[in-house]
């Protein structure tokens, strides 16, 4: 059996991990609160749910979290709009299923935001897809890798995504992940998390599959 393809959407396959540093900002911004973009740019991956703690700290969470993750929704709605897919993207997804492998897009954005995303990239009829409404705890819980599995029927899979927080939630299952410098993250980053390779971006990797473990031999012999 071929292996399933957990594949990551932001910063994997559409260009928005940028995007959401700017929303991130505006909404802390709006609160008085001033958080190094670096530092947002280096949270991005994780769901909203698991955000605001990570830069600002908990009480920062207790006190505005549900106002400030209403307030970057509101942000980032008005730039979603110059939100692009990625090089390769579409050629990654449809290549993969035309060789065999079942496809899950793997995201925590709301429903409205992952159609967007997917009538993008033009595979609407051809990936399942997860969305927040899946789960009750986002990356680095392995909880939506585990609701990618289920929807493709199981593993053997690999996951593919560009944070620290795709290795980490796939790696919680022992799922190998590749891991895509699309998005911004340091090499050594997603190495040190655990990436089994790491390569530039969605075109490298279909230029380079047969290296992957999303390669059938490669993955029997491991």
């Amino acid at each position: 059996m071929r292996p399933a393809a957990l594949i990551d959407i932001d910063g994997t396959l559409v260009d928005s991990n940028y995007q959401h540093v700017t929303a991130w900002n505006q909404a802390f911004r709006a609160h008085g609160i001033v958080v190094p973009m670096w530092t947002l740019h280096r949270a991005v991956g994780m769901g909203g749910d698991r955000f605001v703690a990570e830069v600002a700290g908990r009480e920062i969470e207790e006190a505005l979290g549900d106002a400030l993750r209403d307030r970057h929704r509101e942000a980032f709605s008005a730039e979603i709009s110059g939100v692009a897919p990625l090089p390769g993207a579409e050629r990654l997804v449809t290549g993969l299923v035309a060789a065999g492998h079942r496809v899950v897009l793997c995201s925590s954005a709301d429903d409205e935001e992952v159609e967007t995303y997917v009538r993008l990239l033009g595979v609407h009829d051809i990936v399942a897809w997860t969305t927040s409404a899946d789960v009750s705890a986002t990356k680095p819980s392995p909880e939506l890798v585990r609701v990618a599995l289920d929807r493709v029927g199981g593993g053997p899979a690999v996951m593919v995504g560009d944070t620290v927080w795709d290795v980490e939630a796939a790696g919680h299952l022992g799922i190998p992940t590749i891991g895509l410098l699309s998005g911004g993250i340091a090499a050594a980053d997603l190495e040190e998390a655990g990436a089994a390779v790491v390569l530039r971006d969605a075109d490298e990797l279909m230029d380079r599959l047969d290296e992957t473990p999303l390669a059938v031999p490669a993955l029997a012999s491991s």
